[in-house]
């Protein structure tokens, strides 16, 4: 009897950055998922760059070189510039590109690349941290920030930290002077602000593939997690998600986040290039509606 041979998927996760955190945790659960659900097929290999940029092989200090005769593909979940690496090497790879990583991270470059194709995102502006040489004088920095959104664009506004520090809360402001008390607290935790136009209405979250099923881009349903959509609706969300698809250039995977008005406008809100495995996520309802399962379409992307 002749055992077949499972390809080797190497698992790169880490690297240097405030990145880290979540790659790992991205990456883990790529393993988890090929090992239940594909381990007849696959065999994983745990890739680890630490924040020293060491790299590891399941646990041992390796160099990039030795990986080319022990994996026969590497999916990367660390930085994209590691596929430069990967790439001198012949390692075949999946990733998100630099470009593409920039675009997820980065509403403003998201909204100058996707000018002119007729999709909006909402208006935002960025407040680097408070410096006192350059922001002039305390007490009267984030009055003069609220009055440079205001003149922008008008409320109500969300303000966030621009880098994620959860303990900055987010703040739905209505007002001005909610908007100046806002600023304030972003500058009491040292952050730099994100003030972002709000925009009411249903939100949505469409899926594609390329390449699944025979399709150019195959796009998912809503799912059932979010509010009732109108077939016509339904249909404008797909097209436009084929048509970013291809504007963006992602390789394998795109999730796009919209906000559908009581106009029925639809304004961009972000996009991801990595799918959710988790069990119960989003992406795994809409899986299982069109009768598929989570762990084919990962199959489709390695294959």
């Amino acid at each position: 009897m002749q055992v077949a041979i499972k390809k080797r998927i190497g698992i790169l996760r880490g690297g240097k950055g405030k990145h880290y955190g979540r790659s790992l945790k991205n990456g883990g659960e790529v393993i988890s998922h090929i090992n239940k659900n594909l381990a007849d097929k696959y065999s994983t290999l745990d890739i680890l760059i630490d924040t020293d940029g060491v790299w590891h092989l399941n646990g041992l200090p390796v160099s990039p070189s030795d990986l080319v005769s022990r994996v026969d593909i590497v999916w990367n979940l660390s930085h994209p510039s590691i596929e430069n690496i990967l790439e001198n090497l012949a390692i075949p790879n999946i990733g998100s590109s630099s470009f593409s990583h920039a675009l997820e991270n980065s509403a403003e470059m998201l909204r100058a690349h996707i000018k002119g194709t007729g999709m909006q995102m909402p208006r935002s502006i960025v407040f680097p941290l408070y410096q006192k040489d350059f922001d002039g004088p305390r007490e009267l920095y984030s009055i003069k920030k609220a009055k440079e959104v205001h003149e922008k664009f008008g409320g109500p506004w969300i303000v966030k930290s621009f880098n994620e520090d959860k303990s900055m809360g987010i703040h739905l402001t209505k007002t001005f002077n909610e908007l100046v008390g806002a600023i304030e607290d972003g500058v009491e935790h040292g952050n730099s602000i994100l003030v972002e136009e709000f925009v009411a209405g249903r939100v949505a979250s469409v899926h594609s593939v390329r390449g699944f099923r025979d399709q150019d881009f195959y796009t998912f349903p809503l799912g059932n997690s979010y509010g009732v959509f109108s077939n016509e609706e339904k249909e404008k969300l797909a097209n436009l998600t084929k048509d970013l698809h291809t504007h963006l250039g992602a390789e394998h995977y795109l999730k796009s986040d919209y906000i559908v008005t009581p106009r029925n406008k639809v304004y961009l809100i972000g996009i991801a290039f990595h799918p959710d495995l988790k069990p119960n996520s989003h992406f795994s309802e809409v899986v299982d509606i069109v009768g598929a399962k989570m762990h084919q379409v990962v199959e489709h992307i390695l294959d």
